[in-house]
Parts: C-alpha cells; structure tokens; sequence
C-alpha cells in the first residue's frame, strides 16, 4: 500500500509538472482549481483515515449547482454574491419552517385536500 501512495505522489507530481507548460504558452496564468489543489492531500489523509471509499465529486458537484447556479440565474448578475447570499438565506429559512410546520402537523396534505376532508366530515355528519 506504501507503494501506491508513493506512486500517487509521483503521479500528482508528474502533472504539477507537465501543467506548468500551460502557463510558459500563456494558454493560462494561474490554476485555481479546487479539485487538483484537494489532490496534495490525498497521501496524508488516506494514510490518516484510510482509503477513500467511492471518492466521487458529484457530490460537490450536486451542492454547487444547488448553492451557486440556480441562485445565480435568480440574480439580476449586477453585484450578484450580495443577492446569491440572500437568496440562499432565504431557502434556508424556507427549509428550516418546512421542518418545523411539518412537526407540528401543520403541512399534511394540501389546501384542497383538507377542504375535501372537512366536506367529507360534514357530508357524513349531516352538516351539509
């Protein structure tokens, strides 16, 4: 097992290598990529914490477009992290009611169905 932490290291340092290319042609001036900058920490954390089991960036992936895209196209894109962040406060907040209506019964069923109900109570009750 040793060995293949050796050989990752290796490898990443390979690519450190080779990417630098990239920057001499001018193609790109800085690398800020989240994902290969987590890739340096692999070695210590696996040999800390074990194997990463199923190591997959969808999940990133998945609450990146949940926080930052589909609130950015909520914007009007002028000063738009301002409004993102109260965007995402404000479905927060709604998540957070959600689970506490839904606790206190309050959230059963829709406005129809509970109107249904009460007719179907007083129908068989002779109410109505």
């Amino acid at each position: 097992m040793e060995k293949d932490l050796d050989d990752l290291d290796e490898a990443l340092a390979r690519f450190y290598w080779y990417r630098e290319v990239f920057k001499t042609m001018g193609i790109i001036t800085t690398f800020s990529l989240p994902r290969q900058h987590s890739m340096k920490h692999y070695k210590q954390l696996i040999q800390l914490f074990g194997a990463p089991n199923g190591l997959c960036s969808s999940i990133t992936e998945s609450k990146h477009v949940k926080a930052v895209k589909k609130p950015y196209r909520r914007t009007n894109k002028y000063h738009a992290l301002g409004q993102m962040l109260l965007i995402n406060q404000c479905l927060d907040k709604l998540a957070a009611s959600q689970v506490d209506f839904e606790s206190r019964g309050m959230l059963r069923g829709t406005c129809l169905s509970t109107v249904l109900d009460r007719l179907g109570e007083g129908l068989s009750s002779g109410k109505f």
